[in-house]
């Protein structure tokens, strides 16, 4: 387990995720296929080529998925309850076949339950594909959750 205890978030700690992803065709297609989401912007270079963006784009849905596993190691991996909700979810630029993606979280905020047996996290969730220069951002989200305390721990 190398998730994080309530007590353990920092509010306005920046956490910076090591593992990285590049996406591929295939991740792309599968995933596509498994949802049922058949958007040829997505699917079919040939109506993509037609585009503002030229190419096939990645399911945005899965951009987002892929952050939020490569957050778990840092974050929840054995210490979360339940993910609560992901809101303010934005894709302000493109990701396509190739790309790699790194993801930061910055905890914005930290409650007790009721009970103080358990604490509800909220993060801010950035994704950036690797450029040249400067990284490009191509999804925020926020994301809570209802996290162990160490001393409720089972």
């Amino acid at each position: 387990m190398t998730g994080r205890y309530y007590e353990e978030f920092e509010v306005g700690e920046t956490i910076e995720h090591e593992k990285r992803r590049t996406v591929s065709e295939r991740d792309n297609q599968q995933f596509c296929d498994m949802t049922m989401n058949q958007q040829p912007l997505h699917l079919d270079a040939e109506f993509a080529a037609e585009t503002e963006f030229g190419e096939r784009l990645v399911n945005g849905l899965y951009t987002m998925s892929v952050a939020v596993g490569l957050t778990i190691p840092e974050t929840t991996d054995g210490t979360i309850v339940a993910n609560l909700s992901y809101d303010s979810v934005e894709h302000p630029n493109p990701v396509f076949h190739g790309d790699t993606i790194r993801v930061q979280s910055t905890v914005t905020d930290k409650r007790e339950t009721s009970d103080g047996e358990r604490g509800i996290v909220t993060m801010h969730v950035e994704v950036f594909k690797l450029a040249d220069s400067d990284d490009v951002l191509v999804c925020e989200f926020d994301r809570t959750v209802l996290s162990l305390k160490r001393d409720h721990a089972e």
